[in-house]
């Protein structure tokens, strides 16, 4: 998001609130809002290797295409965000006894569905000083719009709230986030489970245009008595870069997962435009 020097510091002023709202490939969300009557689309493909889904007991290869992404900013400090997606493909590698895979009407190597929408809302509380971090909040609802007879779903709506802190060191921007997550039980309405979740990431600038970027990000279960089906411990390792040019960003990361649940590893390769659609009183 920024470049060397007085060039860096410039472009953080003028780029930031524009792009750093949501920042593919990264999921460790920015304080920092799009702006004022401004709308951020974006739009990608994403692979995964052998990811599990362990309520379904399915294991395999998740294509999703187009991964798709809304913001917009309805103050200067505020934002409204939507994803989901249109298309997930799963290449089945292995089936297992898992909780709910009496309810698959899946027949052949392979399962689709349409991801789970989330809704949310960012909030900047605080803007970034010359000693002082930016702080922010966010909360989202993921609704259940995947379905557990294809595996791919939960059927379940889960709310996440998180704080947001970021600061620029010379061209390097450094996003934390940590907050908490309420996941329901696809197995039994009447229960719930609270995980923690967190993000780290990091953008270097290598030019005005291009830069360096990397996370990590998941969520931790904290059960005593372990977790809940379908809210085990997960987690991201991400680094990629991304080109802007004009209100146009393109990007493209690997990943490798944390647990033995996650992919060994995937890729992701998207697109972000965003620009002026509205004024706000």
């Amino acid at each position: 998001m920024t470049s060397r020097g007085l060039i860096a510091a410039i472009l953080l002023l003028v780029w930031a609130g524009a792009a750093a709202a949501q920042q593919r490939p990264l999921t460790t969300e920015d304080p920092e809002s799009i702006g004022a009557g401004r709308v951020l689309f974006e739009g990608g493909l994403d692979y995964v290797h052998d990811l599990e889904y362990t309520v379904s007991g399915l294991t395999g290869n998740l294509t999703s295409v187009p991964t798709l992404g809304l913001s917009i900013g309805i103050s200067s400090i505020a934002e409204i965000q939507i994803d989901g997606g249109l298309y997930n493909h799963l290449a089945i590698t292995s089936v297992k006894p898992a909780p709910l895979s009496s309810l698959l009407t899946v027949t052949g190597d392979s399962t689709h569905d349409i991801s789970d929408i989330v809704i949310g809302t960012k909030i900047r509380l605080a803007p970034e000083g010359d000693a002082r971090p930016a702080f922010g909040f966010r909360f989202v609802t993921k609704l259940p719009n995947a379905k557990n007879e294809t595996g791919l779903g939960l059927d379940t709506t889960d709310f996440y709230a998180s704080v947001l802190v970021a600061k620029t060191i010379r061209s390097t921007r450094i996003v934390g986030n940590i907050g908490s997550g309420i996941l329901g039980d696809p197995t039994n309405g009447q229960r719930q489970n609270d995980v923690v979740t967190y993000g780290l990431s990091l953008a270097r600038a290598l030019t005005d245009r291009g830069e360096l970027v990397g996370e990590v990000n998941g969520r931790v279960n904290l059960r005593d008595e372990g977790p809940l089906p379908g809210s085990e411990t997960r987690g991201l390792l991400k680094f990629g870069g991304r080109f802007t040019r004009g209100p146009v960003r393109w990007d493209a990361a690997v990943l490798f997962g944390l647990t033995a649940i996650d992919p060994t590893f995937g890729f992701t390769a998207g697109i972000t435009y965003v620009f002026n659609a509205f004024t706000v009183p």
